[in-house]
């Protein structure tokens, strides 16, 4: 299902998602990300969240070197490859479907001398979490990973099993509908959140949570 109706040049601002490729700068590399909307929709485009992600970790603001990150949805890998740019220990997760194409991506735009700190890996969301440490990892990235409600309990379910109470979740999400106010209530159940960085010109927010701690009272 895509994020929003699609019909090849039927809108200026929605041509760029059918572009077979898309170049950024992010951590000092020229990035060029192939694109296929065609072949795999909303898992092989770049979408803007992914772009505001960028931005917020080239900001310096969250730790990085060293640390390890996994990226929830990643479809182009331009979220997980900037922070492996930026010196973490990326685990990079989508479907099945777009690990060939991720992995392509990964290939071309992570230089050789930094591949080893990337890892492309199949993850549906609430399947096979035993896969995973739980609580293995500094810091979950989702970009604009919010957006059917049916995935919500799954992709709640993985986060609780990715986190302990020091790991840090970013999420970057343009708020469409109001399904995507209730995840973030739902996720306030389990986690601390706050909004911590706006883009005004895109609409993104991006959102910190950190897990509740569990409760003595019961």
């Amino acid at each position: 299902m895509a994020l929003v109706p699609y019909v090849e040049n039927s809108l200026p601002v929605l041509s760029k998602l059918h572009n077979s490729s898309a170049q950024f700068r992010f951590a000092n590399h020229d990035l060029r990300l192939a694109q296929d909307w065609k072949k795999l929709g909303v898992a092989a485009v770049v979408w803007d969240a992914a772009v505001v992600m960028c931005m917020y970790l080239e900001m310096g603001k969250v730790e990085l070197k060293g640390k390890g990150v996994i990226e929830l949805g990643a479809g182009t890998g331009l979220v997980g490859i900037v922070a492996a740019l930026l010196g973490a220990k990326v685990t990079i997760t989508d479907r099945e479907p777009a690990l060939d194409f991720l992995s392509a991506n990964v290939e071309a735009n992570v230089p050789p001398d930094s591949q080893g700190s990337v890892v492309v890996s199949e993850l549906t969301w609430g399947e096979g979490l035993e896969r995973y440490p739980a609580g293995g990892f500094d810091l979950v990235l989702g970009a604009d990973i919010v957006y059917l409600e049916d995935t919500f309990v799954p992709l709640l379910q993985t986060l609780e099993h990715l986190c302990s109470e020091s790991t840090v979740v970013l999420l970057a999400c343009k708020i469409r509908y109001k399904r995507d106010t209730n995840f973030l209530s739902m996720l306030k159940q389990r986690f601390l959140v706050e909004e911590i960085y706006y883009d005004k010109q895109r609409d993104i927010h991006v959102y910190k949570s950190w897990k509740l701690p569990p409760r003595t009272d019961l």
